[in-house]
């Protein structure tokens, strides 16, 4: 029997089902009649390791192999769940029992037939062991398929989040045909020539050069895709890429493929439009892991003293130009839940030598009190100017800082295992705190080999307990004060150096329309993007 509230979740998600397209297509364009064919370009920048989901999460993982895969659900720009292989779900009035109901007639770009079979398989023996989707599944008791167009999930107890757990970033549904093998999931051969049911199709990779993907001309959803495909263009260099967007060789840039200097610029040019909509769900945040395995780093004192001796507003304002704002502590300012009131670290070198001389951190002949490391994000310019600024104003308070550069599978493979001091990090919130906050803090999360898990190895019980108990509570009201007081002890103990929320926006062609119609923006599948001519 489902409650009041699931009926109405349920009866407004079968009407959107049944009137996708006019939901996707903003206002701005729904004059316009869509056009097929053309091929859109967009910079992929780093190359991603990989374009198996369930593998790597990194940013151009996501983007790219989000039209290959699909999820069971995607996300409103106000953040409410909308159908993806989903057509409709229903919520029992206790909450324990989620029942998808699948769409229609979906294959395989391969041809096999999708079905229930596939989610089951997915998220039990998959997804269960990702960084993200373990904390879902440790909610849950079962996942069955009555039959072959519905998926049950029965909970262990009431989860808050549940159905916000659902995007592509952590629920990308794989073919169990070609991964329920003895062969181990990170050397499927699958991994870098991926099936999905999206409505692109993988067709080559050419590596340091492009991705490219082909129109699925079998997609479930009728008359979608528009494009005849997308090509993603490997640019390392950062001015390279700008001038590219500006003479039209590539269409559409996201995140950081711009450099923030040079956003304001181009985003005026008569040839560029520009949108903030579609990191709503994304809600990124820029911070330094500390490897709280290692001395220092145990000491909460020294981990205060780094925060009081990185002057963030500068990297905000002159080094982000504008594309952030000074962040408070682990939620982002505009995640549900997020709160205030904590303790604030201004710049302030003096506080922090003072806690290192408490520490008996003296500094040698040549001023020295600490030698760490620190990776950068290997995500373009700006990140190596904030490692190169931060490296300046440590050693301003006697912590000797060495930049230790690297690709994205070294990145990630280091700081996933452990293997380093300081790690820039940027990471998304994922629309509610239980599924993009507490994975970073939560001491069962603590798993060596994992990225985008625990890997600072934070262990506090207390804050256990908070973010255990504010994913199982009723009410919003019950769930704020429970985040409240996790903020609170966590901005006390500094597991991570929290230095922006990001704003960031995405450029495209005029030529492009509706490359944004969800809060995943062009992660999402973009079978609604269309082309002007010329």
């Amino acid at each position: 029997m489902k409650s009041s509230n699931a009926r109405r979740v349920l009866a407004r998600c079968a009407l959107v089902a049944a009137s996708l397209t006019s939901v996707a297509i903003p206002l701005s364009h729904a004059a316009e009649t869509p056009q097929y064919g053309g091929v859109l370009t967009a910079i992929l920048n780093p190359e991603p390791p990989t374009l198996n989901l369930a593998v790597q999460q990194v940013a151009g993982t996501q983007l790219v192999a989000g039209k290959i895969f699909e999820s069971l659900l995607t996300y409103s720009f106000d953040l409410k769940p909308q159908p993806g292989l989903a057509k409709s779900w229903d919520v029992s009035s206790d909450r324990l029992t989620y029942t998808f109901h699948l769409q229609p007639k979906v294959q395989w770009h391969d041809g096999k037939t999708f079905s229930s079979d596939d989610v089951v398989f997915t998220y039990t023996k998959i997804l269960a062991n990702t960084p993200r989707t373990r904390t879902l599944m440790s909610n849950v008791q079962e996942v069955s398929a009555p039959d072959a167009q519905t998926v049950v999930f029965k909970l262990k107890q009431p989860y808050s989040a549940f159905l916000y757990a659902f995007d592509i970033g952590g629920g990308a549904i794989l073919p169990k045909h070609l991964y329920d093998v003895d062969t181990p999931i990170g050397q499927n051969p699958n991994n870098n020539a991926p099936i999905g049911t999206g409505p692109f199709k993988f067709k080559r990779w050419e590596r340091g050069s492009y991705i490219e993907l082909v129109k699925n001309e079998h997609y479930w959803k009728e008359g979608r895709p528009y494009l005849d495909g997308i090509t993603y263009r490997v640019i390392p260099d950062s001015a390279s890429r700008r001038v590219a967007l500006e003479q039209g060789s590539v269409m559409q840039a996201w995140l950081q493929d711009i450099e923030p200097v040079d956003v304001p610029r181009v985003a005026k040019l008569p040839s560029i439009t520009q949108t903030h909509k579609g990191y709503e769900y994304w809600s990124t945040m820029q911070w330094i892991e500390l490897n709280g395995g290692r001395q220092p780093f145990s000491d909460k004192r020294f981990r205060q003293a780094l925060m009081y001796g990185i002057n963030r507003e500068f990297i905000v304002d002159k080094i982000m130009f504008g594309s952030g704002t000074v962040a408070t502590g682990p939620i982002h300012h505009n995640t549900r839940f997020y709160d205030a009131n904590v303790k604030k670290y201004p710049y302030d070198p003096k506080q922090a030598i003072a806690l290192l001389d408490e520490m008996g951190l003296k500094p040698d002949a040549k001023g020295v009190r600490a030698t760490i490391g620190l990776i950068p994000l290997p995500y373009g310019e700006m990140p190596r100017r904030t490692a190169e600024y931060i490296k300046q104003n440590l050693a301003k308070i006697g912590v000797a800082v060495t930049i230790e550069n690297t690709d994205v599978g070294g990145w990630t493979s280091r700081v996933g295992n452990w293997d380093y001091d300081m790690g820039a990090n940027g990471v998304f919130q994922y629309g509610d705190p239980a599924i993009g906050v507490s994975r970073t803090y939560l001491g069962s999360n603590i798993k060596k080999g994992l990225m985008f898990s625990n890997t600072s190895q934070y262990n506090n019980p207390k804050v256990d307990e908070l973010f255990n108990a504010a994913a199982t509570a009723a009410t919003d009201e019950e769930r704020q004060k429970l985040y409240s007081e996790a903020q609170r002890i966590l901005v006390e103990d500094v597991p991570v150096l929290w230095l922006a929320d990001t704003n960031y926006s995405t450029l495209l062609n005029k030529r492009v329309h509706d490359a944004v119609t969800t809060a995943l923006g062009v992660v999402d599948t973009q079978s609604d993007t269309w082309l002007s001519k010329e």
